[in-house]
């Protein structure tokens, strides 16, 4: 007697459990697919142009016809007496913007957190998140004319009250203070949204045990909200290391000039000059392969420091 369909689906094996959790992520997985493909397209298939890095390049003969040099390019830009002082420039200003702009975020999340007043906080919400819309050309215009010599208000202030004025922008100090100034004021707000999402997730309960053991507000954000969001501190922290070799073209080109290039001159600024303006390709790759290795050793350095701590984000 031959076997009914009915009978084969009865005798059929029963789906494991990663083909089941399959079939029911498969929305999931879909939702997904557009992302993958933006990173395969736009993150990793660029990669294959790091061999330029290791050829004498030309734009006519292309990557695949230019000839291999193997590390030609690497002993020629470490060479240059101009990388110390790049790679100093890139490491000073990235970590002042840590040191002094990663704090700020979490102190400005935890006090819109402590804020009661529904209107109020959600109208500072909005003047605080507003500068990380604005490009930095707009941002490096307004701090341009804002520290202008001849017409910025910062100077007719100095003017009115000490009867001098002075060159803000052009001094090493007072430049690097506005550079680091101008970046916290420009991201702290959109920074601090990470924070806020981390504080909804305290339980409540321990606000309230705190308060019966006579805690004040200095001490429930010490004992109970700054332990609740340390992940995620710990996360951004990680996240931030990474980008130390970065620095971010756009800043700091809109705010340099010639006579502060000596504190100002950054990898990202370096190659943009170097490579598109005087078509040096094979060396200016090189420089921004030698960046992304530096910048992977500090991300896997952060976070085996922080496994220590059981806080790893791998």
């Amino acid at each position: 007697m031959k076997a009914t369909a009915a009978d084969s689906l009865k005798n059929a094996p029963a789906p494991t459990a990663g083909t089941r959790r399959f079939r029911q992520n498969i929305p999931l997985l879909l939702m997904f697919a557009p992302v993958v493909v933006y990173f395969v397209i736009i993150k990793y298939a660029p990669m294959a142009g790091l061999l330029i890095a290791f050829k004498d390049y030309s734009l006519r003969e292309g990557i695949w016809g230019s000839e291999w040099v193997g590390l030609a390019n690497f002993r020629l830009l470490f060479d240059n007496p101009q990388l110390l002082n790049i790679l100093r420039n890139t490491l000073l200003l990235s970590l002042l913007n840590i040191v002094a702009g990663f704090p700020v975020p979490i102190i400005l999340a935890i006090l819109l957190n402590e804020v009661r007043q529904m209107q109020f906080r959600k109208a500072v919400q909005t003047l605080v998140y507003l500068p990380h819309f604005f490009s930095w050309i707009i941002v490096g215009g307004f701090v341009v004319t804002m520290f202008s010599m001849e017409n910025g208000i910062v100077n007719r202030i100095a003017l009115a009250l000490f009867g001098e004025t002075k060159a803000f922008l052009y001094e090493p100090q007072s430049w690097i203070a506005i550079f680091v100034g101008s970046a916290i004021w420009k991201e702290a707000g959109f920074g601090a949204i990470v924070y806020l999402a981390a504080l909804s997730s305290i339980d409540p309960s321990l606000y309230e045990a705190a308060s019966i053991d006579g805690a004040g507000k200095a001490r429930k954000i010490w004992h109970v909200t700054l332990p609740g969001i340390r992940p995620t501190i710990i996360l951004m922290l990680i996240l931030s290391m990474g980008r130390v070799m970065e620095v971010g073209f756009d800043h700091i080109y809109v705010l340099q000039n010639q006579v502060v290039t000596s504190i100002s001159e950054v990898i990202s600024t370096y190659i943009y000059k170097v490579g598109l303006g005087q078509g040096m390709y094979s060396i200016t790759t090189a420089l921004g392969l030698f960046e992304s290795v530096i910048g992977l050793i500090l991300v896997w350095t952060s976070n085996q420091v922080a496994r220590r701590f059981d806080q790893s984000l791998w």
